[in-house]
């Protein structure tokens, strides 16, 4: 989710866009490393709403938070479990969640495509396999996730963390795998990333 430090006075996103784009080049925001996914989600919603921003990368998500709850950096895309804690204490203002629509966890938080269009970024996670395992191991392995997906105690923790099961086949996973190499690396070469950068 999009976070900034209350001490910023930003109600909303659209807030943070108007004061960025009144101040060319004085923003910046921080991430937990150059191409994670918290640098990822910044860059294609600072693209969609048209606004200029230093990238901060930091050795992980604590330092960028800390960054943040300080007021130094102006914003950060932090996984709504991290950061859930300290939005509900009043620490930090959640301006958009970087999903296609909203959170659960945080039903009066607009996803960022109800701002502007092509601005999101979903972080997913799936389980990789050597390319030549049997088709019958990689169905088993399939099978036996989703039925833990399914576990009561599973599904309320992830419930705690954000995550929203999104269980896909072998053959659709295999397909989102390819699109997201192809829009990520478009997103990628927009931001101006380099490899080993």
């Amino acid at each position: 989710m999009l976070v900034v430090s209350p001490s910023k006075g930003f109600k909303t996103a659209q807030d943070l866009v108007a004061a960025a784009k009144a101040r060319p080049g004085s923003f910046n925001f921080a991430s937990a490393g150059v191409g994670s996914a918290t640098h990822l989600s910044a860059e294609r919603f600072r693209m969609a709403a048209g606004f200029d921003a230093t990238h901060i990368p930091f050795r992980g998500g604590a330092e960028a938070l800390t960054e943040v709850l300080s007021g130094r950096a102006e914003f950060y895309f932090c996984p709504l479990g991290t950061a859930l804690p300290q939005v509900r204490e009043g620490k930090l203002m959640a301006l958009a969640v970087s999903g296609p629509k909203r959170a659960a966890l945080l039903p009066d938080v607009p996803s960022v495509l109800e701002l502007f269009p092509n601005s999101d970024y979903p972080f997913w996670i799936g389980i990789f396999m050597p390319a030549k395992t049997p088709r019958d191991i990689v169905e088993k392995l399939h099978r036996e996730a989703v039925n833990t997906m399914q576990l009561p105690n599973v599904k309320a923790r992830l419930e705690t963390l954000g995550m929203d099961p999104m269980p896909l086949t072998p053959a659709e996973f295999d397909a989102h795998v390819r699109a997201e190499i192809g829009t990520t690396g478009v997103l990628a070469k927009a931001a101006g990333l380099k490899p080993n950068q």
